[in-house]
């Protein structure tokens, strides 16, 4: 419900989906609300593919448009988050992350890292991936995607996991921003003048070469502008766990705990996972030199903890993958199982 609403505030007007849990929430709330707006569409699409692509007509159209799903839907959607980053349309797409490989199950997880970092679809693309920890972030950053998305020209993903899309707490929707995309991207029917053409087929090699480099300077720029993190009780902390999302929340609940047993230790939380905050995390690694990478996977954020310290510290991992939540209390006893007997906090991984 607050990703829906806080789309709506933000002038989303056209939502296409499917239906999968854990985020058929949204699609019934758009379902509802979409028609009590001026120019509101809702589509329940015959399938994540149809989804996508209609997202894909709307935004060329010069709508605010939007889809949802989780894990194995996302995936479907690829080709279609490929063209849109070709084509340079924005669009916003929310992954409620599920168990996986494959159709797994419905617990929360957070395997779809990869795929929503290293664009997930095919060729040399990004999409901006941002990852809230709160209700009060799903509603906040909603709104900043699709602002994100429109000063870009790209599509932003929302990376959350099935807790959070189950999850209530007080939120309060703060005023959007005026929408502020030029008409000149927008296909709006025949007029007068050059015929305006959006495509993602260049044939021309050189052509297709020269299209990528401007992506990549685009891309290049959204690193060096949008990254943002959070810093939790990094003060004198001998340990920081990098986690993000749900995994973010169950650290925080630990490091309460972790201190009354005498460890000092932080939490450093990535939100947005591309651009990842590199820079922010290495310079943290002049102060502090041991690691912890806590994930609802096997290990994927961290390989990009890896290659932003790149040898400046100890780095471990702890992981829960297939959808297995661990609570505060028995992931602060791994952190103690794991590094309480050392002679330091971290060893290499």
């Amino acid at each position: 419900m607050l990703i829906g609403e806080a789309a709506i505030r933000a002038g989303c007007r056209f939502y296409a989906g499917y239906p999968i849990t854990p985020q058929n929430e949204l699609t019934e709330y758009m379902s509802e609300n979409m028609r009590k707006v001026k120019d509101g569409i809702f589509i329940q699409s015959e399938s994540e593919i149809a989804a996508i692509h209609m997202v894909t007509g709307a935004s060329a159209a010069g709508v605010r448009a939007m889809t949802s799903s989780s894990s194995p839907g996302i995936s479907l959607k690829q080709d279609g988050i490929s063209s849109l980053a070709a084509c340079e349309l924005p669009a916003v797409i929310v992954n409620m992350m599920r168990g996986g490989p494959g159709l797994g199950n419905i617990a929360p997880a957070q395997g779809d890292y990869f795929q929503a970092t290293r664009g997930g679809g095919h060729g040399d693309y990004r999409t901006i991936v941002l990852a809230p920890a709160s209700c009060q972030e799903l509603a906040d950053l909603t709104m900043d995607a699709f602002d994100l998305a429109d000063e870009y020209r790209n599509p932003a993903i929302i990376l959350a996991d099935g807790m959070m899309g189950q999850m209530m707490e007080p939120t309060v929707f703060k005023k959007a921003k005026p929408r502020n995309y030029s008409e000149s991207f927008m296909l709006r029917g025949a007029g007068k003048g050059k015929s305006k053409i959006i495509k993602g087929l260049v044939l021309p090699p050189l052509e297709m070469e020269e299209h990528n480099w401007k992506l990549a300077r685009k891309y290049q720029v959204i690193s060096d502008k949008e990254t943002r993190h959070e810093a939790f009780n990094l003060d004198n902390a001998e340990l920081v766990v990098v986690a993000y999302g749900t995994a973010a929340r169950i650290t925080k609940g630990a490091i309460k705990r972790l201190g009354e047993s005498g460890l000092r230790v932080g939490l450093f939380r990535p939100i947005t996972l591309w651009p990842f905050p590199v820079k922010a995390l290495r310079e943290l690694s002049h102060k502090v030199k041991n690691f912890l990478v806590f994930e609802m996977s096997t290990g994927q954020m961290l390989e990009d903890v890896r290659l932003a310290l790149q040898g400046y510290a100890n780095i471990d991992f702890h992981g829960r993958p297939g959808g297995v939540v661990p609570t505060p209390a028995e992931f602060a006893i791994a952190v103690e199982r794991e590094f309480r007997d050392k002679d330091t906090y971290g060893r290499q991984f």
